[in-house]
């Protein structure tokens, strides 16, 4: 996918539009599924929170992939996409025991992460396997709002309620078919992660039953040119070699999980935005675009970075740009930014715009949501139409207010 093609993309379906390449999706799969090919059985979950689209849901049931979810809303959307249930895991956060009940229904494997449920689904549905999510108290992650596995975090049971949660099993009978931990995003210590699975293996023995332990994700990709990620292929050595260690020592071939979003799709997006007007304040030069936070939040939300480069003269002069929005408060995209110099109808492609991008976008000024592409076989196939002035009045209902009138005039 070159620039001539994404310029064509902008020309078909309008800007803003969020274009998604297949080819480098499927790469990454492979990259992590070769990473592991020392483990006998190995798992990849996708996590669907980090692009839900179903044509990318559909793509990853083609690569024989699971599903990694956090709601119901989440586990149906697999479902409709057509991967079986056994191939999901529900792994929510806070939810009700009604969500959690419901999702049991449906089939898929079920991951409980605080102790009050643990006893109550035990205690109700022993007969169903549950998978325990244990917070390891191990500090991982680029940004706070995105590290979860510390000890003030919410994610998970900790590690020194252990005692607490064995007796749990114990009187409910229930079964524990899977141990589960995530970190954080953006991990890039490889041997935090080797500390936190040896806690995690630490923890799997106390349960006989076990099918597999899953490792969560969180690895880093690049943001910029020689920018660091996580060594996946050092991970995979070390980490398969420790895991098939383990196994041994538990008496059984387990099976060994990842929940990877970000690593899979984020660069496999491509977010195109038209520019409105070039600015010239005293001190600076602003881009401004026909977007804003309300479709790509990343930037003002976790201060993420996604380079932007001028597509339609990717050869020119670089000067300095901030790159604005036109949502009406305080929306940068990148401030004092060295890009190809920019001209009014000039388009911009952000980079990494696969992963937690139009999943996180809104109606927010009463805009709309834009377009999905996939760039699949070299063409460009449209898997979700930008949204229209119908689809803002959706779901609301005039409300009946011709008594005012008479209340005013009093």
């Amino acid at each position: 996918m070159n620039n001539q093609d994404l310029l064509k993309i902008a020309e078909e379906f309008g800007s803003p539009v969020y274009v998604y390449d297949s080819e480098k999706i499927i790469s990454q799969y492979n990259r992590l599924k070769n990473a592991f090919n020392q483990v006998k059985h190995l798992k990849i979950n996708y996590a669907v929170k980090a692009l839900s689209n179903i044509s990318i849901l559909r793509l990853f049931k083609q690569l024989d992939a699971g599903l990694d979810t956090v709601s119901i809303q989440e586990v149906k959307l697999g479902l409709e996409a057509g991967v079986d249930p056994s191939k999901i895991i529900y792994t929510p956060n806070g939810v009700s025991l009604e969500e959690i009940e419901a999702v049991a229904k449906l089939g898929v494997q079920i991951n409980i992460d605080n102790l009050s449920i643990l006893e109550q689904f035990g205690s109700k549905h022993p007969e169903i396997p549950v998978c325990i999510r244990i917070n390891p108290h191990v500090m991982a992650g680029g940004n706070t709002n995105i590290s979860v596995g510390h000890i003030d975090s919410k994610f998970g049971i900790s590690i020194h309620q252990i005692p607490h949660l064995l007796r749990i099993v114990e009187n409910t009978g229930m079964n524990i078919n899977g141990i589960h931990m995530h970190t954080g995003s953006d991990i890039l210590d490889i041997e935090v992660f080797l500390y936190a699975s040896e806690i995690l293996f630490e923890t799997a023995k106390n349960f006989k039953e076990l099918e597999f332990i899953d490792f969560g994700s969180g690895f880093k990709v690049p943001y910029k040119e020689g920018d660091i990620e996580t060594n996946i292929e050092e991970l995979g050595e070390k980490l398969s070699a420790r895991f098939k260690e383990f196994c041994k020592e538990y008496g059984k071939e387990l099976t060994l999980a990842f929940e990877p979003g970000k690593f899979l799709v984020s660069e496999a997006g491509k977010f195109l935005v038209r520019v409105n007007v070039i600015k010239q304040t005293t001190s600076t030069v602003f881009a401004q675009v026909d977007s804003g936070f309300n479709h790509l939040i990343r930037p003002m939300l976790y201060g993420s970075r996604h380079e932007i480069h001028n597509i339609s003269h990717p050869e020119g002069k670089e000067r300095f740009y901030s790159v604005v929005g036109y949502i009406c408060e305080t929306d940068t995209f990148a401030t004092n930014r060295r890009i190809s110099e920019i001209k009014e109808g000039d388009i911009l492609a952000f980079d990494n715009a696969g992963a937690y991008c139009f999943s996180m976008a809104s109606n927010y000024n009463s805009r709309f949501r834009p377009p999905e592409v996939l760039w699949h076989n070299n063409k460009a196939h449209l898997i979700r139409e930008r949204e229209t002035f119908q689809d803002l009045l959706k779901g609301q209902i005039p409300a009946d207010l011709s008594d005012i009138e008479n209340k005013v005039d009093e």
